[in-house]
């Protein structure tokens, strides 16, 4: 089992936390977005409450552990190991719930080239408890509009979590699927699975759009954010979020496994 110690270190040398790559550069430009209410930032929260960029910026002090001094514009954000870890707590939390009601999950991401392998685990576990890990909308086609203007994606899931590709069938340069922090894929998977008449989800795993696009419909929603990401931050505060992992969502793939084993551990779920 890896210790709560055993998981900051890693955390700090993997540089999930700690000084991370994001930029306060690009923490600070999504916050004037996201009080601007761009819908690119909002990833589909509504948030109920106004936000300023001198909210935004508490917040994220408060949730991530960045510098809260709006006069702090440059270098690299820092996010404090013990926020990140008693995120990771709360997130098993919710695992060991729905794990033990038997619930329906349904599991998706923007960032397949970094976090397949860690939705995955809780995939694999999670059936493996009995859960039933969802798969509606399989195939269907996602317009999304991107800066390269409107864009043709597919939904597809790979060990049980669902993610985008484009025409070709990969995401750019040959990735499992493509980046994207759109709501729009599970607005659709949650559609189909209304429309069929067969399980909604009691849980719903992931990042970007799958986590607020599903919390602003009323599911619950628990995901990983960067500090870049202040949607899901404002989701948790708004009570339309479960639980929001401040953590750096672009370092390499397997450095997220030991948080996957982590948090299996922490639920009572490993194999």
């Amino acid at each position: 089992m890896l210790s709560t110690g055993a998981l900051r270190a890693h955390l700090l040398a993997a540089r999930l936390a700690g000084t991370v790559a994001t930029s306060r550069e690009e923490s600070l430009r999504s916050y004037r977005l996201f009080a601007a209410r761009d819908p690119r930032v909002l990833i589909g929260i509504d948030p109920e409450w106004s936000w300023s960029v001198r909210d935004l910026i508490g917040l994220m002090a408060d949730k991530c552990g960045v510098s809260g001094d709006p006069r702090c514009t440059t270098g690299q954000d820092v996010i404090d190991p013990e926020r990140t870890v008693a995120a990771l707590d709360a997130f098993a939390l919710r695992l060991a719930a729905v794990a033990r009601r038997g619930g329906a999950v349904l599991i998706g991401t923007g960032h397949p080239h970094r976090l397949l392998g860690f939705y995955a685990a809780l995939a694999d576990a999670l059936s493996a408890a009995g859960c039933t890990v969802l798969t509606p909308a399989h195939g269907h086609r996602v317009d999304i509009t991107t800066r390269f203007g409107l864009r043709t994606y597919n939904l597809h899931y790979v060990r049980g979590v669902a993610l985008v590709r484009g025409a070709d069938g990969k995401g750019s340069g040959g990735e499992p699927g493509a980046h994207t922090h759109s709501p729009l894929p599970v607005r659709t998977a949650l559609a189909a699975a209304a429309e069929s008449g067969g399980l909604l989800p009691g849980l719903v795993i992931g990042d970007h759009g799958w986590v607020c696009g599903a919390g602003q419909l009323g599911f619950e929603a628990i995901g990983l954010a960067d500090t870049d990401d202040p949607a899901l931050f404002v989701g948790e505060a708004e009570g339309v979020v479960s639980v929001a992992v401040p953590l750096d969502d672009a370092v390499r793939s397997d450095y997220y496994l030991p948080l996957a084993r982590y948090v299996l551990n922490r639920a009572c779920l490993s194999q």
